[in-house]
């Protein structure tokens, strides 16, 4: 069953951020281009390389209007405590949502309930909290900020635009598709 287009459903949950914790619901993440990204679990390996990524372009999705969620099983004391030991936690300035009830991990159908770990989804919600875009990955995989920010770009330009699309590796400024047709089969 596909999530596209789904709205989230009613959430309230702890987080971390910036050295407080603060709580975030579904109401906070209205109004504006949210981006929701479970990894498994804090003090691991793959986990650190990827919210780094993302701290490293956070300010590019800033500009556009878009909040980064980062999400893991882990409470909110959990994710400080990784904050003052990891040099590349503690440069996150997003909020480290806490899930350890796994609500938001049933939510958006990730949580291995075997192993209490969510796996690696990506989430792209629009300010009316309708799913968008979503990739899963298996624990192993990593994913890629940039490529993150240009989905966020693309479904922000098609919003927009919706007489419009976005052919492959666009990027905005390039040029965009108007369905019609005189364009079938001819790309």
């Amino acid at each position: 069953m596909s999530l596209i287009n789904k709205e989230i459903e009613d959430f309230r949950v702890q987080a971390y951020q910036k050295g407080e914790f603060l709580e975030v619901t579904k109401e906070a993440v209205l109004g504006h281009w949210s981006v929701f990204f479970f990894y498994p679990a804090d003090f691991t390996f793959v986990c650190p390389t990827e919210l780094g990524d993302l701290m490293d372009h956070y300010e590019e999705f800033q500009k556009i209007g878009c909040e980064i969620y980062s999400v893991s099983e882990d409470t909110h004391f959990v994710h400080k405590a990784w904050a003052d030991t990891s040099e590349t936690i503690g440069r996150i300035q997003f909020p480290m949502l806490g899930d350890p009830a796994g609500v938001l991990a049933r939510q958006f159908g990730v949580l291995v309930e075997a192993e209490g770990q969510a796996l690696r989804g990506t989430f792209v919600v629009n300010p009316q909290g309708l799913v968008k875009v979503y990739e899963i990955h298996d624990m192993g995989i990593g994913r890629n900020a940039q490529e993150l920010l240009r989905k966020v770009q693309a479904a922000q330009f098609v919003h927009e635009h919706g007489d419009q699309v976005c052919p492959a590796k666009w990027k905005p400024g390039e040029e965009t598709l108007t369905p019609s047709l005189d364009l079938v089969g001819l790309l």
